[in-house]
C-alpha cells in the first residue's frame, strides 16, 4: 500500500495541527496504521497508531493527552489530531501500515509500507 503524509507546516506553541495519511493502491481498513516522528539527530519516535479491527488506538507517551488517531476507511485516511503543541514536537511525521501484532504496535519493524513523511514545525 502506497501512503501520503500531508498536513504539517509551521504553527505556534499552543496550536493544533491534523495531520493525513492517505492511501492509494489498497483500502487501509485491513492494516493497522501509526505515526512515527523523527526530530534531527534523533531516533524515529512511536507517537500513535490504530489497529485495523476494532480501533484501538495507542499513544506514545510524550503526546499522550494531546493526541488523537483515528481513521475513514470509507475515504483510506488516517488522521492524526496534535493539540496543545510544543516546540519538542518539532519533527518529520512519517505515517506507516501494516499488520504487526500486538506487542510490535509500537516498533518501526512492524510496518513494512512507508511514507513520505511531512514536517511540523512548531515555534515558541
Amino acid at each position: 500500500v502506497q501512503l501520503q503524509a500531508s498536513g504539517g507546516g509551521l504553527v505556534q506553541a499552543g496550536r493544533s495541527l491534523r495531520l493525513s495519511c492517505a492511501a492509494s493502491g489498497r483500502t487501509l481498513s485491513r492494516y493497522s496504521v501509526a505515526w512515527f516522528r523523527q526530530a534531527p539527530g534523533k531516533e524515529r519516535e512511536f507517537v500513535a497508531a490504530i489497529r485495523y479491527s476494532g480501533g484501538y488506538t495507542y499513544y506514545g507517551d510524550s503526546v499522550k493527552g494531546r493526541a488523537t488517531i483515528s481513521r475513514d476507511n470509507a475515504e483510506s485516511t488516517v488522521y492524526l489530531q496534535m493539540n496543545s503543541l510544543k516546540p519538542e514536537d518539532t519533527a518529520v511525521y512519517y505515517c506507516a501500515a501494516g499488520t504487526p501484532i500486538l506487542s510490535s504496535l509500537r516498533l518501526k519493524a512492524g510496518y513494512p509500507s512507508w511514507g513520505q513523511g511531512t514536517q511540523v514545525t512548531v515555534s515558541s
